[in-house]
């Protein structure tokens, strides 16, 4: 059997991150020795690396080592050769997002800072457009009539906000708008993953995998999921406490957003004790949490793996906080009596969240939260495939 080598891997690498040092690895062990993660059948960062020096592009495309990484940073602090493996294993993770997407839009994202602010600038525009020409602000903001906009317990009545259309339908509006946002990025993330799976399981033509074992391990793709549980093995148990709080809050919060809007979006301000508030502020506390804990250590730059940001990486983190920001705001000053101050910051919470969902959930950072657990998921597979053969 031949084996492909690609002589410009090393160099189309450097278009998705720090990977400049590979070379400098000599092949210690080190790095692998130190992770708890690695283990027999998944030795990294050091076989990737390794394919990597060999031009070795599929056996990197048909990989799982670099998502079974979690970044603690251990194996760049301790190796002798300053080859800063950890750092690679994350330009890895890019680079695979980029062979796994059929579209091609996620290498123009990763390697054009202009492609991916473009896209976000265009909807943006498109949000604000759709507000100002199809869902104008109600007369009553401007007319004196702020009144007829407070409910009875004093706070605004959000989905009266728009003029010419009732408070019923404008919450059914929204509702038809997430979820369109989320049949496009499902499909998407679903098309990406089955080719995922094809060159990580179907092309493996050593193993072979029965239906059964896919059941079997299914478990263990919603824990990952869930709760990262490898995540926890790493010495540093803050960062996944903060990325558990981040996963968990997202998590509460699209789906209320996009299964139990009506619930979630309603003219009634409830007191502080009811779920829909406490899931709100639990939500909003996970997000802040993790988005401080992570500006101060990009800031800082002292953590190994908070040295070298990408610009996607900061992108995606002021994006996030935008999007939490003007949610706070929205509840503050509907609970307040604020209608016009509600309305605006309504329409900027949109046209940052729209953008965000559209553009970094299925092709930029946010695509790594679905791949990571598929990634788990197929390793067991071949895992369990392996020791049945042998």
């Amino acid at each position: 059997m031949s084996t492909r080598i690609d002589p410009t891997l090393a160099v189309d690498l450097r278009k998705f991150g720090k990977a400049e040092d590979w070379n400098e690895c000599f092949h210690c062990g080190n790095c692998t020795a130190t992770c708890p993660l690695s283990e027999t059948g998944f030795l990294f960062p050091r076989k990737s690396i390794r394919n990597i020096q060999m031009g070795l592009k599929d056996k990197i495309s048909t990989g799982t080592e670099p998502w079974l990484c979690y970044y603690c940073g251990d194996c760049s602090d301790t190796c002798p050769r300053d080859a800063n493996p950890g750092e690679l294993m994350m330009t890895l993770r890019r680079y695979l997002t980029s062979v796994y997407d059929w579209t091609g839009l996620s290498k123009k994202f990763y390697t054009s800072k202009s492609w991916e602010f473009s896209a976000i600038v265009f909807f943006f525009a498109l949000v604000v457009a759709l507000f100002v020409f199809f869902l104008p602000p109600s007369q009553n903001l401007f007319n004196g009539n702020n009144q007829l906009l407070i409910n009875e317990q004093g706070g605004v009545m959000i989905n009266s906000l728009v003029d010419g259309i009732g408070d019923t339908q404008f919450v059914q509006l929204i509702e038809y708008g997430d979820w369109t946002m989320a049949l496009i990025v499902a499909s998407l993330l679903i098309s990406n993953i089955i080719r995922m799976w094809y060159k990580v399981i179907l092309n493996d033509k050593s193993i072979k995998i029965s239906f059964f074992a896919y059941i079997k391990e299914f478990w263990r793709l919603i824990t990952n999921f869930l709760v990262q549980p490898k995540f926890s093995k790493c010495d540093k148990k803050t960062y996944w406490v903060g990325h558990f709080l981040l996963m968990s809050g997202y998590t509460i919060m699209f789906t209320v957003i996009v299964v139990f809007l009506k619930w979630f979006q309603t003219e009634e301000v409830f007191d502080w004790y009811h779920p829909q508030r406490l899931l709100g502020y639990y939500a909003t506390f996970g997000l802040l949490a993790f988005l401080i804990y992570t500006f101060i250590g990009r800031i800082k730059a002292t953590d190994q793996k908070f040295k070298y940001s990408h610009g996607t990486d900061w992108l995606f983190i002021v994006m996030l906080f935008l999007t939490t920001v003007t949610g706070i705001l929205i509840h503050i000053f509907r609970v307040a009596g604020m209608p016009l101050a509600t309305y605006y910051i309504y329409v900027l919470h949109l046209a940052v969240l729209v953008p965000m969902i559209l553009v970094e959930v299925p092709f930029s950072k946010w695509s790594h939260l679905a791949y990571r657990p598929f990634a788990i998921y197929f390793a067991n597979l071949k895992k369990t495939a392996l020791a049945k053969q042998n």
